[in-house]
């Protein structure tokens, strides 16, 4: 059951979709459940005055609330706006994503498109693709990965030809912890990294190093959701579980047929450390190859940045710092170096 509620009265908690479009407000999705009060905020400054709140998708102690008449102002439905999000089928996505609907047409547009500005074509390409991840999680078919690696390719070529756009896809970066969103932000962070240190060699296949950035932690969704989505530090038994997420990444891209030596490397290897204690082979310094290395930084930083319910996310400055300080072993030094001049470059 969905009702029109004013800005003013929403609270934590609340499922809504926004009106008009993407490009319309600040956000990167028109449907989200509002997190926090500077979630709120941002809303209210966004210029919006009234959203739709979704009952059955909120919180259960906020569907009373908004079903009360008379506690909260409604704006009527007939003094409503007129938009794409009052039609039902606009709202509820499919219930299955395939090849035909899992990548937005201006996702391509975008990407193809030399007249729009950096700013701009940054902004749309982050959103878009993180939408696309966010559809393959919820329907890895073999036939989705092998579009999104099409797409990853496309992304790739962007980054290494248009520096300023590339520069503009760093900088927005989104840090909750969502896989779909830390994919994304892996897969820009690695691209970048490896542009630095490999683009003046014919050696390397960037498009599949993409892909195997951006497809990195596919093996999550074979994962308990309790476990991925715990809100505390997971113990021991929950550890284990979660360690074996490399592998079935690596199983479930060759079941595809789209299982290339980058991206095995990169999924199999992203956890191990330089000091040997990562996981899941607990491979030492250069027995971890190059690609798993860069993989690892830009792994452990996104992580570091990210916003979760058990710690607040570091400022990037901070996070180079610990990971300087805190885990001086686990890191490849001269790529760390490398990856720091990157971020102050931008």
């Amino acid at each position: 059951m969905k009702k029109p509620v004013a800005v003013t009265d929403l609270r934590p908690g609340m499922f809504i979709t926004l009106p008009g479009s993407w490009a319309d407000h600040p956000f990167l999705r028109n449907q989200f459940r509002i997190k926090d009060q500077k979630q709120l905020e941002k809303l209210k400054a966004s210029g919006i005055k009234q959203v739709t709140v979704d009952l059955l998708k909120s919180a259960p102690k906020h569907r009373e609330r908004v079903d009360s008449i008379g506690k909260l102002a409604y704006v009527s439905h007939d003094d409503a706006p007129e938009t794409a999000q009052d039609d039902p089928k606009e709202q509820e996505p499919p219930a299955k994503w395939n090849p035909e609907n899992l990548v937005d047409p201006l996702l391509c547009e975008a990407i193809h498109d030399r007249t729009l500005a950096p700013e701009k074509k940054s902004q749309i390409v982050y959103t878009h693709t993180r939408q696309m991840m966010e559809r393959l999680l919820e329907s890895p078919t073999a036939e989705n990965i092998g579009v999104s690696k099409e797409i990853i390719s496309d992304v790739t070529d962007l980054v290494l030809a248009e520096e300023d756009t590339a520069r503009g896809l760093l900088r927005i970066t989104d840090h909750d912890f969502y896989t779909y969103t830390h994919s994304v932000n892996v897969g820009i962070l690695g691209l970048l990294l490896s542009k630095a240190l490999l683009s003046h060699s014919d050696g390397h296949d960037m498009h599949e190093l993409g892909a195997g950035f951006f497809l990195h932690d596919l093996g999550k969704i074979k994962v308990d959701t309790a476990i991925i989505n715990k809100p505390a530090r997971l113990d021991d038994i929950e550890m284990r579980r979660m360690r074996v997420h490399p592998y079935q990444g690596y199983k479930i891209l060759k079941a595809a047929d789209q299982l290339s030596e980058e991206s095995r490397i990169i999924i199999m290897e992203h956890h191990e450390l330089f000091d040997g204690n990562g996981y899941p082979r607990q491979l030492l310094a250069d027995q971890i190859h190059l690609y798993g290395r860069i993989c690892c930084i830009a792994d452990v930083f996104d992580a570091l940045t990210a916003e979760r319910s058990y710690k607040k996310a570091l400022k990037p400055f901070d996070a180079l710092k610990l990971m300087r300080d805190k885990m001086p072993k686990h890191f490849d030094k001269e790529l760390f170096t490398s990856f720091v001049k990157l971020l102050t470059r931008s």
